[in-house]
């Protein structure tokens, strides 16, 4: 996989991969920007939700399991000296549907996390990653 990514002036940047789509990025005005798109660092953890989601509903869909709606919050820590890598992730997967199955949903996010998600495998070398979920009818 490659990637490109540009400057585009004062502490903001585009960038775009294989896929063809650019993603703008900027950073605090503690640091001199202007704090108009997201971080960096904050990409790391949208990535690990788009992973593991994308995983999970494959699953879910593969067991035909209807869900109503579906999301991930996440909630990270980052160490306190540079570089300022994340110690602590946790995962709540919520799931929104009408009489779902806790082992459906149970099997198809223990998949994500020890087998499919990339993104929880690279991360786990330097945080602790955890996970919870709730069902909401």
């Amino acid at each position: 996989m490659k990637a490109v990514v540009r400057h585009s002036g004062n502490m903001s940047f585009i960038g775009k991969s294989e896929s063809n789509h650019w993603v703008i990025m900027d950073t605090t005005k503690k640091v001199g920007g202007e704090e108009a798109s997201v971080r960096p660092i904050e990409l790391i953890l949208i990535g690990l939700g788009g992973c593991t989601s994308v995983d999970v509903i494959s699953i879910l869909n593969k067991m035909r399991v209807k869900l109503d709606k579906f999301e991930v919050n996440i909630d990270a820590n980052q160490a306190e000296d540079y570089p300022k890598v994340f110690k602590k992730i946790h995962i709540e997967y919520i799931f929104h549907g009408k009489d779902l199955k806790k082992g459906n949903l149970e099997r198809a996010i223990k998949l994500s996390q020890e087998k499919y998600c990339s993104v929880s495998a690279m991360l786990r070398n330097t945080a602790e990653l955890t996970y919870s979920y709730k069902i909401i009818e």
